[in-house]
């Protein structure tokens, strides 16, 4: 049953299922070091983060969607200080995989990760600590996709390409995943999200290729940003390949073309000024035509991670919503927007916000 079709979108039931978008992904404990660098440090404030579950948080937090994440911690103060913090955004976590802890961290750990900001001409600097984690060992076999996305209901499921790269195990995982909401009529949604570290020993970028090529016969939707969407064409096609609508709209056509299942495509664009300034825009493409989202020709940032996460939750809840193409593009820049006037990777924005800016509403003090 449908609750509505767009874009070739065919929507589920909400009322016929528990959740509305479901996330596979690694949650990480992130340590920010506030205004100074990581090496100075004397202390640090701490959230928990992830590209896939951003997705799923902003969805709960800022749009009031009902969503869950399927991931894997470590039975330590440190999984359940994620736990605690996830519980503060309000994702389901009944399909969190807890594993028993050995004492050390040699049989499997949670993941952190450490981030300086960046400010002016001094750009962010991302440091990982993420080998050997709980999510990077799960296997196909260990989620019963079937009870989710059939018993439970979801009407849409994200993974991305971090958790594509994580492990050979963590590939096929995805691939399974996907294969199992495509048999209960769920929307999938893929966003590249590139990182060089992981695929460092999994062949870089031709590796990342590969995989994403591999899996874009389940996916309906695309997220990325300029070269991450790119990547999915092929090794000639590396980096940014357009600036404009139209060179957007080529890049668009030549990929639904090739992969037809394939029904939207959602790409930020990003100009960096300065670490502290950046244009920000985004592009959409869907039933053969192309669109340009709400523009910022210099967005004064605080904290850019997690921009993309918003944006791509936005999109989503326009879709979800029915409200079409261009304005579930306008919500999606608005809210990765707003989320990069915060510190940490999710949104603190709410929906009144979002619409607020979305309809050019100043940044004037509302009383």
């Amino acid at each position: 049953m449908e609750a509505a079709d767009f874009g070739g979108l065919p929507m589920r039931d909400p009322v016929l299922c528990e959740f509305d978008l479901v996330s596979l992904g690694e949650v990480m404990l992130r340590f920010d070091p506030g205004e100074g660098r990581i090496v100075g440090a004397r202390g640090f404030r701490v959230w928990e983060g992830g590209g896939e579950y951003n997705v799923a948080r902003g969805l709960r937090r800022c749009f009031c969607l009902r969503t869950g994440i399927v991931t894997a911690l470590v039975d330590n103060p440190i999984g359940r200080l994620v736990e605690d913090l996830m519980l503060q955004g309000g994702v389901d976590q009944s399909h969190v995989q807890w594993q028993e802890f050995d004492g050390v961290g040699r049989t499997a750990r949670n993941g952190i990760y450490f981030l300086e900001r960046g400010f002016g001409v001094r750009g962010g600097m991302g440091m990982m600590d993420r080998g050997n984690t709980a999510i990077s060992q799960m296997k196909p076999g260990d989620v019963d996709w079937d009870e989710i996305f059939g018993d439970e209901g979801v009407r849409w499921f994200h993974t991305g390409g971090v958790m594509a790269a994580l492990s050979e195990d963590s590939t096929a995982l995805v691939r399974e995943a996907m294969e199992a909401a495509k048999r209960h009529d769920t929307i999938v949604s893929f966003d590249c999200n590139y990182r060089p570290s992981l695929w460092k020993t999994r062949g870089g970028r031709k590796g990342s290729i590969a995989v994403n090529r591999a899996l874009m016969p389940y996916v309906d939707v695309l997220f990325g940003h300029e070269g991450d969407v790119a990547s999915v064409i092929g090794p000639a096609s590396h980096g940014p390949v357009w600036h404009t609508l139209e060179s957007f709209n080529e890049m668009a056509q030549r990929v639904t073309a090739e992969f037809k299942h394939l029904k939207v495509i959602a790409s930020t664009v990003r100009r960096t000024h300065t670490a502290s300034s950046n244009g920000w825009s985004a592009f959409g493409f869907a039933e053969g035509k192309a669109y340009e989202g709400l523009k910022f020709e210099a967005l004064e940032i605080l904290d850019r991670v997690g921009g993309g996460d918003s944006f791509a939750s936005g999109l989503i809840y326009g879709l979800l919503q029915g409200k079409g193409m261009k304005w579930a593009l306008d919500c999606g820049v608005a809210h990765g927007a707003l989320a990069m006037t915060t510190a940490g990777d999710s949104s603190m924005a709410t929906l009144a916000e979002v619409e607020r800016l979305m309809a050019g509403g100043s940044a004037g003090t509302v009383r």
